[in-house]
């Protein structure tokens, strides 16, 4: 009985939706069986709209597992129950999790045309651009992503890190070894797991971000989350709400190929962590 309301929880927010889209995707607007949706797949602008969004996830959750590790190890380093570690633990749990359009006005805020950095920057002779760079997907986007993908990174790479024994270098040393051969042999393969399925879990993330988007990205640079809103919400082209559900298909698909990918990570990470 503990697990029922769990249960109820997943079905009514995960389960039932996931069916919805997946019955939708292949009917029609009459709710007739049909494929036509699922053709509509390959039309240019989605095609378009997928290209984007997979390389704005893909750069994004590198970019930010690169610097998000970096840190971390920096993080590690400090004292267990130090004020510095456990302020910037608890930071990032707030930056993590700080998105949407509130994130997008404070870019918008600081960033954007008459912002304050931009005027600051104006007052010592430094030119920021009009701000519109910060609608563009390849660039503004990018950055904003970057304000909660790097955090995040900490926050799930962090106990990776941590669980680095100490032994293990020593034994390393002891062995011969140098720093280089400590981080190559041993350091570098048991974290290399736990570090590529933190960077699928940040690829997850961009990649069905939608409300940030929706607030700073316009309609001519498609994202796949936006092109699903768009056919739910246009008031120009009706009858293509099941040919959103078939692009929801496509990103539970893809969503649901990368979590496999971390899940085969996490057990071996695991494997090694507990040795």
């Amino acid at each position: 009985m503990g697990v029922v309301p769990f249960f109820a929880y997943t079905a009514v927010f995960l389960l039932v939706p996931t069916l919805v889209v997946v019955i939708g995707a292949f009917l029609d607007p009459d709710n007739r069986p049909t494929l036509g949706n699922i053709t509509a797949l390959g039309q240019p602008a989605f095609v378009k709209a997928l290209t984007q969004s997979l390389i704005l996830s893909g750069v994004t959750a590198v970019v930010g597992a690169v610097i998000g590790a970096v840190l971390a190890y920096a993080v590690s380093t400090g004292a267990s129950d130090g004020l510095l570690k456990r302020f910037v633990t608890s930071l990032c749990g707030v930056l993590a999790q700080f998105g949407g359009v509130a994130l997008a006005f404070a870019f918008i805020a600081s960033f954007g045309f008459g912002g304050l950095l931009t005027t600051w920057a104006g007052a010592f002779g430094l030119d920021l651009g009009s701000g519109i760079w910060l609608y563009e997907w390849d660039k503004g986007l990018m950055l904003v992503y970057l304000y909660f993908q790097i955090p995040l990174m900490l926050i799930v790479f962090l106990p990776a890190v941590e669980g680095l024994r100490p032994q293990w270098r020593e034994a390393s040393e002891t062995l011969g070894g140098t720093t280089w051969t400590y981080w190559r042999r041993v350091a570098g393969p048991v974290l290399w797991p736990p570090f590529v399925g933190a960077t699928l879990l940040l690829f997850t993330n961009a990649f069905s971000a939608y409300a940030t988007a929706a607030a700073l990205v316009s309609q001519g640079s498609p994202l796949v989350p936006l092109a699903i809103g768009g056919t739910l919400s246009s008031e120009v082209i009706l009858g293509q709400e099941n040919v959103g559900k078939s692009m929801a298909l496509a990103m539970v698909v893809v969503v649901a190929i990368v979590m496999t990918i971390y899940t085969r990570l996490d057990k071996r990470a695991s494997v090694w962590m507990q040795r």
